[in-house]
């Protein structure tokens, strides 16, 4: 095989990682080099503000160490018997790239995976090796990220937490036959092994540096993890409820949802296209009601079809579980509490918030409530106002064709 130059290195590999959705870089430790020692931060553009529509941060260098892979899962285009062009970095052709694009100004942080080669321990001792570089020898204080490998030694996986301001176990699947299938490889017991040895030195230094100020920092923006969407048979019910026990037996900081993507020289066990990209949004915007909105995992799993269990494609979950539920509704814009709010459709947190503050000065007429929101039409069934009862509306056999939007619309944060 001919020697790949760097470049060529980063075309493939790049490329190669953007099967992995789980890069954004809320919630660490701010850090500057403003004292002239050391280089890069946390803070500004970049890196915590540049977010793509669907909530991925776009201002990492997003590459893999290697896209060779000693396994063979049928869904990765990296996998063992996937005619693909390999590439390999050096962990110092990786620590050079990080700095070399971070004076540039083009990025603000490193999300790095892998694929396994010679072994989990191997490979996960060259990852951990990039972040000890960039923070020991360059003294960087920009966003790192690292994919962790389950399999491998714990204390490897802990050296990677002292580095890394973030790291994640992708549990690559909803459910446990899906990926014995699909991934045999792979085993659910050792992945949320892991990611509960994780929580457990999250938790720890927590704690130890509540008692010491010299206590080491260990992944301060704590760990995520991903599932493919649309690989397997899993419904969305299936899916929120694994997530929602994932967030509380493990303390996630998000869990990520990746559309499948039909890959080259497919499995037969695959499906051939790919499932809507946005059944993709829909799981987004149900992870929202469960981490911002007050819902349980049952009551958003009871917004999905009864029969497939799939959520509806053409409205958000927050107005199908509305329109499922009326007699939830109408909520008293100047009287119900901020959970009932929260669960009127087209009411986002922020909207909720003035209404709470507006009321405590003056009654909310309809007019009021529609400066705070984007369309009055989908909320008018749903409250109560000074002036606005919705009693026809509330007799209506179907209120969907008067609630539901026009045209598809992506409104990730206003569920």
């Amino acid at each position: 095989m001919a020697q790949l130059d760097v470049r060529q290195k980063l075309e493939i590999l790049a490329d190669a990682a953007k099967y992995d959705a789980s890069c954004a870089s809320s919630g660490t430790a701010k850090r500057n080099s403003r004292d002239g020692k050391g280089i890069g931060s946390t803070e500004g553009m970049g890196i915590c503000h540049a977010y793509a529509p669907d909530g991925r941060c776009i201002s990492l260098l997003k590459i893999l160490l290697t896209n060779s892979c000693i396994f063979d899962c049928h869904y990765c285009i990296n996998r063992k018997s996937s005619n693909v062009r390999r590439a390999r970095f050096t962990a110092q052709e990786v620590v050079n790239l990080t700095l070399s694009f971070y004076r540039r100004n083009y990025i603000e942080g490193l999300f790095l995976s892998s694929g396994i080669i010679r072994s989990s321990n191997y490979t996960m001792e060259q990852m951990v090796e990039v972040a000890r570089s960039l923070r020991e020898d360059h003294h960087f204080r920009g966003y790192i990220h690292l994919k962790t490998i389950p399999d491998a030694d714990p204390e490897l996986i802990h050296q990677a937490g002292l580095y890394a301001d973030r790291v994640s176990i992708n549990v690559e699947l909803p459910t446990e036959s899906g990926l014995k299938r699909l991934a045999p490889e792979k085993d659910n017991a050792r992945i949320e092994g892991a990611m509960g040895g994780m929580k457990s030195s999250i938790l720890d230094t927590r704690d130890a540096t509540a008692r010491y100020k010299s206590a080491p920092r260990f992944a301060p923006a704590g760990q995520s993890t991903q599932m493919i969407v649309g690989a397997d048979a899993a419904t969305d019910g299936d899916i929120v409820t694994k997530a929602a026990t994932l967030y509380n037996r493990f303390d996630l900081r998000r869990v990520y949802y990746s559309a499948f993507s039909p890959i080259p020289d497919a499995s037969a066990v695959l499906p051939l296209q790919r499932p809507p990209l946005l059944r993709e949004h829909r799981l987004y915007q149900s992870d929202w009601l469960m981490r911002f909105y007050g819902f349980q995992p049952k009551e958003v799993v009871a917004a999905a079809d009864d029969a497939t269990g799939m959520l509806p494609l053409d409205i958000d979950p927050k107005l199908a579980w509305a329109l499922k539920f009326r007699d939830s509704f109408p909520v008293d814009v100047n009287r119900a509490p901020r959970e009932l709010l929260l669960r009127v459709p087209g009411l986002g947190t922020k909207a909720v918030a003035n209404i709470l503050t507006s009321r405590r000065w003056r009654r909310l007429r309809l007019d009021d409530v529609a400066r705070l929101t984007v369309s009055i039409a989908k909320i008018r069934p749903f409250i109560v106002t000074e002036d606005w009862r919705p009693v026809a509306l509330s007799d209506k056999a179907e209120l969907k064709p008067l609630v539901a939007p026009k045209k598809q619309q992506l409104e990730l944060f206003a569920a």
